[in-house]
């Protein structure tokens, strides 16, 4: 029987053929390890690690190249191959993996070389920061009246109506209400156009006891363009006095020692008739130029004097607003920009310069 003989050579030379197959890719397997670890061992840098790692084990690469060729083995050979590519995959990572941690471990003792800190070295020196101009004028005023028996009172700045005009002997259609132009919130509501509705609920808080001696500084609004001398936000403090027998002479006594020590003990002052909704009588205050003496200058306007603030007796519709009896109680009230007192110390000529934060302007005042 020819046809058994037939079959049972040709599994034999199938097998033949199958088993040289195996052999082969064995081979290739065994060449491409020895390949691939030899140039390992002479990477010197990370980039050619890098290269060699997608040249032999990437998706493209040629262990993936080798392993195409299991598609022609039988059932029985795979699982052969797939063992040997297995090792020869490991072996390869492994030395990759010691490599790369070599390199990491290089890279490492360079970067602490370079970055090594000299301890012995003396430490930097942090900026030290300063008061902004505003802040300083500020403090030096609290200090002087706070010298003479003052108290510093603070209120919102969101006021009500009735506390920043009425209260101030402003009601409502007053014809002074125009020289405030005002941001209203509500019909009711609006930021305060100046300090002195603190005033008005110190004197209420105080229930009719004196003496009232304080100073109010705060910031305060009012629809302005903005330009070299005016803004639409500023800072002001006024100071109130309430008592028995309080007399024009001691707001000038006040005043004159108040600009002896913000300007000097040779400042001298002047009063000049004026008109305030809320005192009566008023006065604008001036003091001789500090920088000329009165002689007249570019600062003065060669007039020798320098207008500062505004003050005057306290209004009896105000003392009975904030419930004192004007026929019994009298007290001053003045008040002053502080914008304006920090131009004129220390010779500024923009009030912009206040609220750029341009640190060069500040800086200037840094160890004054």
């Amino acid at each position: 029987m020819r046809l058994p003989a037939e079959r049972f050579v040709g599994v034999e030379i199938y097998k033949w053929i199958e088993g040289g197959r195996t052999k082969v890719m064995k081979e290739k397997l065994e060449a491409l390890k020895v390949e691939a670890l030899a140039k390992l061992q002479e990477v010197t840098d990370p980039q050619t690690l890098n290269d060699l790692r997608v040249k032999y084990l990437g998706k493209k690469g040629e262990l993936t190249e080798v392993l195409r060729g299991m598609g022609g083995l039988s059932a029985e050979e795979r699982p052969v191959i797939g063992q040997v590519a297995n090792l020869v995959r490991s072996a390869i990572e492994d030395v990759i993996a010691v490599k790369q941690e070599a390199f990491v471990q290089q890279e490492t003792q360079a970067r602490l070389q370079a970055e090594k800190v000299d301890v012995t070295l003396p430490g930097r020196a942090l900026p030290q920061g300063g008061l902004h101009p505003l802040s300083r004028v500020i403090r030096e005023i609290e200090d002087i009246f706070i010298g003479m028996g003052y108290k510093v009172a603070e209120g919102p700045e969101v006021e009500t109506d009735y506390y920043n005009f009425e209260a101030l002997n402003l009601p409502k259609n007053h014809p002074a209400r125009d020289m405030q132009d005002s941001f209203y919130l509500t019909e009711d509501l609006l930021m305060r156009t100046q300090t002195s509705p603190v005033q008005v609920r110190t004197m209420l808080e105080m229930n009719g006891e004196t003496p009232v001696k304080i100073i109010c500084p705060g910031k305060v609004f009012r629809r302005d363009d903005d330009d070299a001398t005016h803004s639409f936000q500023f800072h002001q403090i006024e100071g109130l006095v309430i008592g028995r027998n309080i007399r024009m002479s001691d707001l000038k006594g006040t005043l004159q020692q108040f600009v002896s020590e913000m300007f000097g003990p040779n400042t001298r002052i002047r009063l000049r008739p004026s008109f305030f909704p809320f005192t009566e009588p008023s006065v604008e205050v001036d003091v001789s130029c500090f920088k000329c003496g009165g002689d007249g200058c570019r600062l003065c306007k060669q007039s020798g004097w320098l207008e500062i603030l505004g003050s005057g007796m306290v209004h009896p519709n105000v003392l009975r607003a904030g419930g004192y009896d004007p026929e019994v109680y009298s007290g001053f009230a003045f008040g002053m920009g502080v914008e304006r007192i920090a131009m004129l110390k220390y010779g500024i000529d923009d009030i912009r310069n206040f609220y750029i934060n341009d640190m060069g302007f500040v800086k200037q005042f840094k160890g004054i």
